[in-house]
């Protein structure tokens, strides 16, 4: 009587669980239940989930059989499927399956999941139902202060919101999801690992993941939101689960056909072991007829006549009767040959059909793929006008600079003139001292010759006066 999206499925749950579960749950009470009682409520939200869509809700043992391998999956372990078959042929059954009531005693009772310690089960359920609710944490980059912040995040199939944290008491906002939006792996920068983008045409939501896997799951979660919400469908879960509902309709009426045709082949095998009785008995007939005949030819021989008569006529319908069957025969191997024509006919279709599929999937890949590359660019173009913004700031910054410079070597400059005067007049100084300097060495230099003359002059006095006296020549 309400509709969907008015009101808050989770509480509505937990609402629903309250009401119920007191009266009808009855775990261990010495404690040693499988699955504590917050699994138990994650298990009772999944088997509403995977439950027909009817009243009384109920879980047919295929849908049973997925989840209970679903948990086993996630702890490496591998199905008892024998251990489940004896339970659910042991289990009255009613409207075709298990009551949540009976699923919660069948997973507590152990004999499903022996040997393994509870805290790994827990995992195993925390695992199962995140990934069927789609919902945990992932850091989130802001847009405007570009810090990160961690964030759960619940997908829905329209729509990706993310609250302060898993209580969903406070939500921070929502990303609206349609056919225009799109994922996009990013790689690891700013000290943040295993990051991916989501684009919508308003803005880019950048965000990280604890590890590789899952930022896979997550990715791959999104956009099949996205495909689900361009083809109309609500979501995958739900989509996967018609998909196995018409997988077991479509068994079922296979089963009933074959049985159909099983039924048919057995009575057309007893029309035809009927007709062969009858036709025994009259070669029967007619051999006792041939012996009454011979014992009775002499005696009889116009009764024996008359009786040959009678037996030509019933040999003759005996033929006829022959015939017919034979033509009938020949009516059902030609309906046989026409059925299996039309079985190769619809094969054959098959695999056209399974033809266009193919070309058809890869044609979205192929649209998917210009999108994506769509988007690159579109991001390239917006990095590289914020990188055209921010040389412009770094210009004005510049001239600003430069301005300031220019005003402190003016400033400079004028002090080096004043000091360049100063230096002039110095020079000056320097000038006339050097002059006056000059002066003074010129007098110097020629006293020094002066003197040096006058030595020369007592040299030479002196030579003459010290040379020796020797004897004269012999002339």
């Amino acid at each position: 009587q309400v509709e969907e999206g008015a009101f808050v499925k989770e509480n509505f749950d937990e609402l629903c669980w309250t009401l119920t579960a007191k009266k009808n749950y009855k775990p261990d009470r010495n404690g040693n239940s499988v699955v504590s009682h917050q699994d138990a409520f994650k298990l009772w939200c999944l088997f509403n989930f995977l439950s027909e869509d009817k009243y009384p809700l109920v879980m047919v043992p295929d849908e049973v059989e997925y989840l209970l391998k679903k948990i086993c999956t996630a702890m490496n372990v591998e199905l008892n499927s024998c251990e489940l078959d004896d339970y659910l042929s042991q289990e009255p059954q009613g409207q075709g399956g298990l009551t949540v009531w009976q699923f919660l005693d069948m997973v507590n009772s152990g004999r499903l999941l022996r040997g393994i310690e509870q805290e790994a089960i827990s995992m195993a359920v925390e695992e199962v139902y995140q990934e069927v609710i789609e919902d945990g944490y992932l850091w989130k980059r802001g847009q405007l202060r570009r810090n990160w912040s961690e964030r759960w995040f619940m997908l829905k199939p329209s729509v990706l919101s993310y609250y302060m944290s898993e209580e969903r008491k406070e939500k921070k906002g929502s990303i609206a999801l349609d056919k225009h939006c799109c994922v996009e792996v990013l790689p690891d920068r700013d000290g943040k690992r295993c990051m991916f983008c989501v684009k919508t045409l308003a803005r880019t939501y950048e965000m990280s993941a604890s590890d590789t896997r899952q930022r896979q799951e997550w990715t791959l979660a999104i956009q099949t939101a996205i495909r689900l919400q361009a083809e109309g469908k609500k979501s995958l879960h739900k989509d996967l689960k018609q998909k196995r509902r018409e997988q077991r309709e479509q068994r079922e009426q296979r089963k009933a056909a074959k049985e159909e045709e099983t039924q048919r082949l057995k009575q057309l095998q007893e029309e035809k072991e009927r007709k062969l009785q009858e036709l025994e008995l009259l070669k029967e007939a007619q051999r006792q007829a041939e012996i009454l005949l011979q014992e009775e030819e002499q005696r009889r021989r116009q009764q024996h006549e008359e009786m040959q008569r009678t037996l030509e006529i019933q040999l003759r319908e005996a033929e006829q009767a022959r015939a017919s069957m034979q033509a009938e025969m020949v009516l059902k191997e030609a309906e046989a040959e026409r059925q299996r024509k039309r079985i190769l006919e619809l094969e054959d279709m098959q695999e056209r059909l399974q033809e266009a599929l193919q070309q058809e999937v890869k044609a979205r890949q192929d649209e998917e793929a210009v999108r994506y590359a769509q988007a690159r660019l579109l991001a390239e173009e917006e990095e590289k006008l914020k990188q055209l913004m921010k040389l412009k700031e770094e210009q004005e910054e510049y001239i600003i600079k430069t301005q300031r410079e220019k005003q402190v070597l003016k400033q400079e400059m004028e002090n080096k003139n004043k000091c360049l005067e100063e230096a002039q007049k110095q020079l000056e100084e320097v000038r006339v001292n050097r002059q006056r300097v000059d002066q003074d060495v010129m007098v110097a230099q020629r006293k020094l010759r002066q003197a040096s003359t006058n030595v020369k002059h007592w040299n030479v006095q002196m030579n003459r006066l010290m040379h020796p006296i020797g004897p004269g020549g012999r002339r």
